[in-house]
């Protein structure tokens, strides 16, 4: 029997390279559906037809290919097709949506990477009010980890064809960090893990915070 929730929840992963945001979803996902309820698995940029064909632009080719504002529309306009016609959706099912990345990695990347800008963060929010309104995950997980070791994991990753962020100097993704770790101060819906522990431990941690969210939704 499928269980049934009160309201569809929007659960993201947020966090620098190299810190496993991808397979914590991933065991998210199978955790839940062992509970018999209904997930949609998906990742930003991208997730749907529209969106994934911006994520190409954005994850590949030279490093220099795009300014900050450029970069930001590029993930709205991903983000928008992303939410109508896949996220919005399957909340209105009452399904539980697991994203990794959102716009907290916009704010992250965009606004803190180059070099904290309060404009480029102000005008980064107002861009994501006009495609979005007052939507909000309800549960954001942030996995923190030393920008060193994560590049490290990441470029060992078989297959990672992905790189155009990875190849950001040190001070960059020194900035991002410091940018989600400024983030997860701001709001009770972020949840700060350490990243540098053993993969199911992270999980374990994840799987409480998430069975509190669902015990106020049965």
């Amino acid at each position: 029997m499928v269980q049934q929730i009160k309201k569809g929840l929007f659960i993201t992963f947020e966090g620098g390279e190299g810190t496993g945001k991808s397979t914590q979803c991933r065991l998210l996902a199978d955790s839940l559906t062992k509970e018999n309820i209904p997930v949609v698995l998906t990742r930003e940029p991208g997730g749907s037809p529209g969106a994934e064909e911006i994520r190409n632009l954005l994850v590949t080719g030279d490093k220099g290919r795009w300014d900050a504002m450029t970069e930001t529309l590029l993930f709205m306009a991903a983000r928008r097709n992303h939410l109508t016609t896949k996220i919005w959706p399957a909340l209105s099912e009452k399904k539980i949506v697991i994203c990794d990345r959102f716009w907290d990695s916009t704010l992250a990347y965009q606004g803190y990477g180059y070099g904290k800008n309060t404009e480029t963060i102000d005008q980064i929010q107002s861009v994501y009010r006009l495609i979005a309104g007052n939507f909000q995950p309800d549960l954001t997980i942030v996995l923190d980890i030393d920008p060193k070791v994560g590049l490290r994991r990441s470029c060992d990753r078989a297959g990672n064809t992905e790189k155009r962020f990875e190849s950001m100097d040190i001070t960059f993704h020194q900035n991002l960090r410091s940018g989600f770790l400024e983030l997860a101060k701001q709001s009770d819906r972020y949840t700060l893990i350490n990243a540098d522990q053993p993969v199911d431990e992270i999980h374990r941690q994840i799987w409480i915070k998430v069975k509190e969210l669902l015990d106020g939704c049965h």
